[in-house]
């Protein structure tokens, strides 16, 4: 891992997809940088000066944000002013000769620049369009500012992230910003298969809010059927038993999964349990949901005697689902994550070495890869107003008039 991966060739399914990105952070740039990562040429447009804000998140690297080494790889940087009408006027052109349009604006802003789903489906009638936003398209609540921190708290997890009496928590990632941009990604897959049919575009609106509900297993139909609004659980798995996390000697947390019937059997052998194991009542998950607490209980106190490691190794020989809980520096020393090509050791474009996550999801014929590094603001834009058949004045010019960075 300590020598940097050479660009790779592009062979991934998507070669010769054209995508427009003009969205900003999160969402909608996930979505276009899964895209990206397998073979979509995707031409990223931001703002001149500043560019997307993401740039200035999380660690610096030499004035850069390491996340945006991830997020915006394998794409192009257009710099345009979206204000002015000469831009609208690119974009407009652009469209005319691409596959899909990816945009996480609030509701209304692509039609106050005269880029609504209207307008560039009658330049291109076969265009993707992919519209994320915080509530949607529609509804009472869709011109209201949402991120993906209020997406996850109304589609339902963020009641559900604590111990049980104490303050929800918050995932650490944005959680809630990436499933919407995975919903996404499903969504422009599935048109772009109805259009080899139809030959027609269409417009995808993907709701932060829905994409987390849409997630949320059982929830509702508990509600419905039983009247049960769950609640926070901790560690647990409601309605799933046994599944937790059990503390061991070192101070560690073993995370064990023995909800299976048979996997049940086997847990409570290799915890000298046999009496529970053997019970008739405990046969299935319903009548183990019932004694929960003294079941995690016998667990709990079998945990407490072993280290991390003990406890893994015996239910590892016995088939027992269980793991520990990694750290970044756990994962960037796993020998797994390794082998599987989910640690690129990449050199950017100042020399520097990064480690950055693999390829997602892998394909056995047509692979994703990493194929240029996320780009500078603008440092594409000469080449994509050339490739669209303006002449070297003309660029100078729009260069001049701040239109185009």
């Amino acid at each position: 891992m300590n020598t940097p991966l050479p660009f790779a060739t592009n062979t991934g399914p998507l070669i010769g997809l054209k995508v427009i990105e003009l969205g900003q952070l999160i969402a909608g740039p996930f979505a276009a940088k899964t895209l990206g990562d397998f073979g979509a040429d995707v031409i990223k447009i931001e703002p001149p000066g500043l560019g997307d804000p993401l740039r200035k998140w999380r660690l610096l690297q030499d004035g850069t944000s390491v996340w945006w080494q991830v997020q915006s790889r394998n794409k192009q940087s257009l710099a345009l002013d979206l204000k002015r009408k000469e831009a609208q006027e690119i974009v407009r052109k652009l469209v005319g000769e691409s596959d899909v349009l990816i945009e996480n604006f609030r509701p209304g802003a692509m039609e106050g620049w005269g880029l609504g789903p209207d307008e560039l489906l009658s330049i291109n009638p076969r265009l993707i369009m992919l519209r994320v936003s915080g509530y949607g398209q529609t509804g009472p609540y869709r011109d209201r500012p949402g991120f993906g921190v209020v997406g996850e708290a109304m589609g339902g997890i963020r009641h559900l992230t604590a111990e049980p009496g104490r303050v929800p928590v918050r995932v650490g990632i944005s959680l809630g910003d990436t499933l919407a941009a995975l919903h996404g990604v499903i969504g422009i897959l599935l048109a772009l298969q109805e259009r080899h049919q139809s030959g027609k575009g269409q417009v995808i609106d993907v709701a932060l809010y829905e994409a987390m509900f849409n997630c949320m297993e059982s929830l509702l139909p508990e509600y419905s059927a039983f009247g049960a609004v769950r609640g926070p659980a901790g560690s647990a798995l409601p309605g799933i038993a046994p599944s937790n996390a059990y503390l061991c000697k070192d101070g560690g947390y073993a995370l064990i999964a023995g909800n299976g019937d048979s996997i049940f059997k086997r847990l409570m052998t290799v915890i000298a349990r046999n009496d529970l194991g053997n019970d008739p009542a405990l046969a299935d998950n319903s009548g183990r949901v019932l004694r929960v607490a003294e079941i995690d209980a016998a667990i709990g106190a079998w945990a407490a005697h072993l280290s991390v490691d003990e406890v893994l190794a015996a239910l590892d020989n016995a088939s027992v689902p269980a793991g520990r809980i990694y750290t970044v520096a756990d994962i960037a020393s796993d020998p797994h994550y390794q082998a599987r090509d989910m640690l690129q050791q990449v050199q950017m474009d100042d020399g520097s070495q990064l480690m950055v996550p693999g390829i997602v999801p892998k394909l056995s014929r047509t692979p994703g890869s990493h194929r240029r590094n996320a780009p500078g603001i603008g440092q594409d834009s000469d080449q994509v107003l050339a490739e669209m058949g303006l002449s070297s004045e003309q660029i100078k010019t729009l260069k001049a008039q701040g239109i185009v960075a």
